[in-house]
């Protein structure tokens, strides 16, 4: 088996037309089989939005089943059903799902159809990669659907929804029934509320600390810029603790926290570890961490990936919490949110007269793209495996 540098050295094939005349083209919504991901790419509104814009839009069937979304939702909205997942394949010019996609998945895709979905870089490999390579698929990532002025929409919805959904988890598993410590989030009058800390100043910890101060916690957070800080502390309009992630400060806000909720992000790199086990040894028996960040690797050594089935452990005595896909335990929500910007961003392909004309007029589309005429275009991506990489922006003016 050629490895995947072996490709770049190889003749390529003719490069597959990516619809590029102007007209209709057809969107593929399958059912996940990833286990938990509750959402669903496009939802019964959003695919109206689509065919009303003379998109054709094919969702396999029981698609919206975890969101609560019937076929017939579906069907009202202007979508055809496609009864099993080989006919949707091979029906769609364009496949857009929430989890990436499995290798069994990636075995249905024809040569030249684009994929849009989530990459997940935690748990991405090389074995991925190389067969959406073989099968010359382009690729667009939600990690890397950034506007110019450094929006990343998708990400920022699914951001917000973890935020606010990490804090309702740790007041829920503060209680005895969950092994928790018994402690109230908010406290009341005459008793002190719990103490939670928030390592990062992004969208997740923005939100987080919002939530937590609404239900009335004492909420600190900690950042490696004292700008996002500053940001934080406007934003809120609310005096809270601040401190920069150094070692000594993350270690007692740690150790005085009752609940400890890591949202730290790194674009296109694994999250450093802030949290070691000595710390967590520290900690006060049932107190709560939510390790929001263990999609990219997680924040504190003691972090387990976790599904929402088996979500739930301990160690030293305290209670863990680590599931990459946070916002599928609201997939009405969440899916709405992802509709919000996959709808227009796939109207905009479509008036652009195809993906190829897109990717040249429209920055965010051309950034979003990670693997293009069977190579890897994202270099954070190929950093993170020491392997080649193309200039997006020399391929979509190569052909």
């Amino acid at each position: 088996m050629a490895s995947i540098g072996e490709f770049y050295l190889q003749p390529q094939e003719q490069p597959l037309k990516l619809l590029q005349k102007k007209g209709d083209f057809i969107v593929g919504v399958p059912k996940e089989v990833i286990p938990d991901e509750n959402r669903v790419a496009l939802n019964p509104p959003t695919i109206k939005l689509l065919t009303s814009n003379g998109i054709r839009v094919v969702v396999e069937q029981n698609a919206g089943v975890s969101s609560n979304y019937t076929n017939r939702d579906f069907t009202e909205s202007g979508a055809e059903i496609a009864y099993s997942a080989e006919e949707l394949y091979k029906k769609s010019d364009f496949i857009v799902k929430v989890a990436p996609p499995t290798i069994q998945e990636i075995q249905l895709f024809r040569p030249g159809q684009v994929l849009i979905s989530a990459v997940h870089l935690g748990s991405l490999t090389p074995n991925f990669l190389e067969h959406l390579i073989r099968k010359q698929i382009t690729a667009i990532g939600f990690e890397f659907l950034q506007t110019e002025e450094g929006i990343i929409p998708i990400m920022q919805s699914m951001s917000e929804i973890a935020g606010i959904t990490a804090v309702h988890i740790a007041s829920e598993l503060l209680s005895v029934t969950t092994g928790g410590i018994g402690k109230l989030l908010g406290g009341i009058s005459g008793v002190p509320p719990a103490i939670v800390t928030i390592l990062g100043a992004g969208t997740v910890g923005y939100h987080s600390a919002k939530t937590a101060l609404a239900m009335g916690a004492e909420v600190k957070v900690l950042d490696d810029s004292v700008r996002r800080l500053k940001r934080m502390r406007s934003l809120i309009n609310h005096p809270i603790y601040t401190a920069t992630a150094r070692p000594d400060y993350i270690e007692k806000a740690v150790v005085e926290s009752d609940v400890v909720i890591g949202a730290v992000y790194k674009k296109g790199k694994r999250t450093p570890i802030l949290v070691t086990e000595d710390m967590v040894a520290n900690m006060k028996e049932g107190s709560i961490i939510i390790d929001v960040s263990i999609d990219q690797g997680g924040c504190v050594e003691t972090s387990e990936l976790r599904s929402h089935k088996n979500a739930i452990y301990t160690r030293h005595g305290v209670i863990h919490y680590a599931v990459p896909n946070i916002p599928s335990r609201v997939p009405q929500t969440a899916s709405e949110a992802l509709g919000n910007v996959l709808g227009p961003l796939l109207i905009r392909i479509k008036e652009y007269g195809g993906l190829k004309n897109a990717m040249r007029a429209d920055y965010m589309i051309r950034n979003g793209i990670y693997i293009y005429l069977r190579h890897l275009t994202q270099p954070a991506i190929a950093k993170m495996f020491n392997m080649p990489f193309m200039d997006i922006n020399i391929l979509s003016t190569a052909w």
